[in-house]
């Protein structure tokens, strides 16, 4: 089964450079390593990483009209900084690989199956 793992942590917890690495090399080599593991066991099929919500922008449409704003749609400490697309056996396999990324320990992850 696929899940996507949504990754939402609070910017102001995190210290990146302009590039998106982080500032502490420590930090980028824990997420590699996982990176890695997780392709070599065919777990981790695609993901990225996301820019601040300083450079965010929302659309939506309402009574016909295309309304532009600067920023997130959700108004809250933590904001999704990047994503993951796991194929796992099953959710309590997709818990198990979520809960070993290093970032879990200062965000938080939302599971949420593909539809099949």
């Amino acid at each position: 089964m696929r899940y996507l793992m949504l990754h939402c942590i609070d910017e102001s917890v995190v210290d990146w450079n302009d590039d998106g690495s982080s500032v502490d090399p420590q930090e980028d080599r824990a997420v590699e390593a996982w990176d890695a593991e997780m392709k070599e066991r065919g777990i981790l099929v695609g993901g990225g990483f996301l820019r601040p919500t300083s450079d965010a922008t929302t659309v939506k449409v309402r009574d016909g009209r295309v309304l532009v704003a600067d920023g997130p749609f959700a108004e809250t400490k933590e904001q999704i900084a990047g994503y993951a697309i796991l194929e796992c056996a099953n959710l309590d396999d997709a818990i198990e690989v979520s809960a070993r990324h290093p970032t879990a320990q200062i965000g938080t992850f939302e599971l949420r199956p593909y539809w099949e």
